[in-house]
C-alpha cells in the first residue's frame, strides 16, 4: 500500500445483510462497528460505511480510455499483487465487472491497472494499480 492519505467514506446500501456479504465474505474486509442501519467496514485500511438507505439512485457515465466509466464511483489504489488477487476473488464470486480488469493508459503517463464492479446496491466500485505510485498523479 501507498503512502497515500486514508479515507473514510460512507455509501448508500439498500440491503445490510447483502452488503456483509458483499463487503466481509467476498471482497475480504473485515467489519467493525455496527448497528441497526450501519456497519463500519476495514477497506484496505480505509474506513468504509454502508448505511442503510432504500431508493433509487442515478447515475452518469464518462469515457476514459473507451470505456464508459461510471459516475458516482469510489474505489482504491493497490499494489498490482492485491490488484490481481482482488480481480480474482470477485471473478470466482462470479461478480459481473463494468470494466474487466485491463491496463489503462498503457506506456503513457498515468498507466494503470482498473477495474470497475457495483456492490449488491448498485454502487460503482474502481480499483486501480500503478508501477509507479509516482505516476498517480501524472500529466
Amino acid at each position: 500500500m501507498t503512502d497515500l492519505p486514508r479515507f473514510h467514506h460512507a455509501i448508500p446500501v439498500d440491503d445490510l445483510d447483502a452488503a456483509r456479504r458483499f463487503y466481509g465474505e467476498i471482497l475480504g474486509c473485515p467489519k467493525g462497528r455496527e448497528d441497526d442501519t450501519w456497519v463500519d467496514w476495514n477497506f484496505y485500511g480505509h474506513q468504509l460505511v454502508t448505511h442503510y438507505a432504500p431508493g433509487p439512485r442515478g447515475e452518469h457515465q464518462n469515457p476514459v480510455d473507451g470505456h464508459g466509466v461510471p459516475v458516482p464511483h469510489f474505489g482504491l489504489l493497490l499494489n498490482a499483487e492485491d490488484f490481481h488477487a482482488l480481480a480474482e476473488r470477485v471473478k470466482a464470486a462470479g461478480i459481473t465487472f463494468v470494466i474487466e480488469p485491463y491496463l489503462r493508459f498503457e506506456g503513457k503517463p498515468g498507466e494503470q491497472w482498473t477495474m470497475f464492479f457495483r456492490d449488491p446496491a448498485g454502487n460503482a466500485l474502481e480499483f486501480k494499480a500503478f508501477a509507479d505510485d509516482d505516476q498517480v498523479f501524472a500529466t
